[in-house]
Formats: C-alpha cells, structure tokens, sequence
C-alpha cells in the first residue's frame, strides 16, 4: 500500500485526509515544492527546501522544520514508497482554522503533506521536443512565492492542451515571463536569454542547473527581459522545470521555432544537464 506523509506520519493512501477547515484548500494559504528523484537519489533535495523555507517566510508561514529535517521526512517516505525514479510533492499550509481571511488568532499549527509518484524521464520529448503557444501572463504579482495559488497557471495549461500544445508561453504586455509550470528561454545567435529573477517568475532550480551548466559550457546566459517578437524569431527556445528537464520547443504558436528540430545548444545544455544529474544525485 502506498504512504502519505502527513504531519510526520506515515499513513496508507486511502486513510491521507486533511481536515476541511484547512486554510490550504479554504484560502489556497499554503506552498509546495516538487522534488525529482533519479536512480534512488533525490536531486536538489537542499535547494527546494531552502526554496521551501523561503516561500514559508515571504507570506508569514511559521515552520518548525529546518533543511535537513525536511529531507529526513521525504527520504522516509520516498524509502517506504520503494521511489527508484519519479518524484514527491511536499505541500505546506498554514493550518486548520475556522475560515476567517485574517491569520488565525492565537496561531494554528501548520499542516504539512508529501505524495510519491514513479516515473521515468520524458526521453522521448528531450529528443523531439514539444509545442507550445503564447498567453497573457493573467497571474499575481508574486510569481517568486511557490504558493498554492494555482488557478492562473492552470487556466493557462489547459488553454495549452486545447491547442494541442505541451506548454503555454505567458508575457505581460510584450514581455514573455514563464510557462504554466515553466521556465523560459529564447537562443539566439549562440547566446541564452532568460527573463531575471524577481517577483514575475519562480526562480526554477532546474533554471539554477542549466545557469551552471551553460557558465562551465562558456555559454553566455543573458537575464534580462526580452520580447514576443524576439521569442518568434529565437533560434531555439527552451522551457524547463523539475518534471521536464531541459524541455525543448520545436512549435510555436503553430510555427516551426528555427529549422523545428532541436538545436545544437538545446542539446549542449541537455548533455550537461545529465552530467549535473550523474554528479548531484
């Protein structure tokens, strides 16, 4: 039988309840991260967590937990759970409460949360890539909170999925930001533009990989804002996040993105990506 971590306790699948005052799923008051775990070793396990605790800070989530004790609980469960490749969703809410917008007055204890999932890498979409489409980037103004509050993002995946596309591109105004669940980046002229770290994107770990590894690779790696019209005319477009790895974007908005094959930077960062994975894990 499967396990769900809830509040430290190990407990089977279908017994993984939480109370129905939660303010996580009252208010979306709460944050998550989402670990990948190759070849039995949860990779980044130390910079999600650091992630973690810094989401918990910035909306005032008081944790009891600390880096190392955070992976004490996933290793736990991902060990019980027999994890060889996948990942674990770890979520964090402010507690149970009588649903009033303020925080709870005196303070609740928080409520924490972790699931497994096994599965392989996408090796099939590294080597041909995906499509994606453009959108307005409709979300809150603090994109750099891994919080629950989701609706935005996922009114923009299935605007994605209805145009037979893996990922939607979001832009305020001219300025592309993120996917749906993504990082972005155009290449152009052998060089990596991607949108700086500040309250309109999450600053993705596996953005902080492919950072690294294009420095070792002498790569220039530009954060700085760029265009729509720069993106359409990019020679290779990346997306990445935990799940996809070094995603390439062949389609565009229904046009082939360069040649619509994978470019010979897109497979650099890919190759060093896997060197990361073979040395971090």
């Amino acid at each position: 039988m499967t396990k769900v971590l809830i509040n430290e306790k190990l407990v089977d699948e279908q017994d993984a309840n939480v109370p129905y005052n939660d303010r996580g799923y009252v208010f979306g008051d709460g944050i998550y991260e989402y670990i990948r775990v190759y070849n039995n070793n949860v990779f980044t396990a130390r910079e999600h967590f650091e992630r973690l605790l810094r989401s918990a800070k910035e909306i005032g989530l008081e944790l009891k937990y600390n880096v190392d004790e955070l992976t004490e609980l996933i290793q736990e469960l991902l060990s019980t759970n027999s994890i060889v490749n996948g990942g674990v969703y770890i979520q964090v809410t402010r507690g149970a409460a009588p649903r009033d917008h303020a925080f709870p007055t005196p303070s609740v204890e928080a409520n924490i949360m972790a699931f497994t999932k096994s599965y392989d890498r996408p090796y099939k979409l590294l080597e041909e890539g995906i499509n994606a489409i453009t959108t307005e980037d409709i979300r809150w103004l603090r994109c750099d909170i891994k919080s629950l509050n989701l609706l935005g993002n996922v009114l923009a995946k299935e605007y994605a999925t209805k145009y037979n596309a893996q990922e939607a591109i979001q832009h305020r105004g001219d300025i592309v930001t993120e996917g749906s669940s993504s990082n972005v980046y155009a290449i152009k002229d052998g060089e990596i533009y991607t949108h700086p770290v500040n309250n309109y994107i999450l600053n993705g770990i596996t953005r902080m990989v492919i950072k690294s590894v294009a420095e070792d690779k002498g790569i220039p790696f530009n954060e700085e804002v760029f265009t729509l019209d720069f993106l359409k005319g990019a020679d290779e477009i990346i997306v990445s996040s935990t799940s996809i790895e070094v995603m390439p974007v062949v389609k565009l908005d229904g046009e082939n993105v360069g040649d619509g094959k994978v470019g010979s930077i897109t497979k650099s960062l890919q190759e060093g990506f896997n060197r990361y994975i073979d040395t971090h894990s």
